[in-house]
């Protein structure tokens, strides 16, 4: 079954699950990633800018952030709003190259990361459930105008709810594969 309310439900649900992949890889795990720090953003320029506008970011270890400024002259704007940033880290800056070392987490820390992710999931889950409700309005409204069959009513529905079903699976599985890797020591 093809319609334009199953189409727009499985578009607006892919972008929260979207939005939730990406909120949740910036979540310190155990070990660095880039996603940590490219979206902290930088007074630059006089406006905001992400790190990831202004420099290079790479994890030559396993518990070691760089951040390369493409411009010199900023470097020490990004130290500070590394340090600023809910990361809580020290990163050290050589005027080059800004190093961020990723201290050890504790069982409490990671404890707290798996907390804030299950409500990030939560609220993800929560989000395709309303996509699914607005759709499921929208396709009783044109069968009450009498645009769509009452079957078809039916069965665009029930198509909905599976790919409300899907999105919900993927976000869980998204969330239990963070949580161990959160956990994982």
């Amino acid at each position: 079954m093809d319609h334009e309310a199953l189409k727009e439900a499985h578009e607006k649900m892919d972008k929260s699950l979207t939005a939730f992949q990406n909120e949740i890889s910036h979540i310190r795990t155990g070990r660095a990633s880039t996603g940590l720090v490219d979206s902290i953003e930088v007074e630059v320029y006089g406006q905001k800018m992400k790190i990831n506008e202004l420099a290079t970011t790479a994890v030559p270890e396993p518990r070691m952030i760089t951040v390369q400024p493409w411009d010199k002259s900023n470097a020490a704007a990004i130290e500070k709003a590394i340090l600023k940033s809910p990361l809580e880290v020290n990163p050290s800056n050589d005027g080059n190259v800004i190093r961020v070392p990723l201290p050890e987490l504790s069982e409490e820390r990671r404890k707290e990361y798996v907390k804030l992710i299950g409500k990030l999931a939560e609220e993800a889950r929560v989000s395709v459930r309303n996509i699914r409700r607005h759709e499921v309005e929208v396709i009783k409204k044109q069968q009450k105008k009498g645009d769509i069959p009452e079957d078809d009513a039916h069965k665009l529905t029930d198509a909905i709810q599976k790919v409300t079903d899907e999105f919900v699976g993927k976000i869980d599985s998204a969330f239990k594969a963070k949580e161990s890797e959160i956990m994982e020591v």
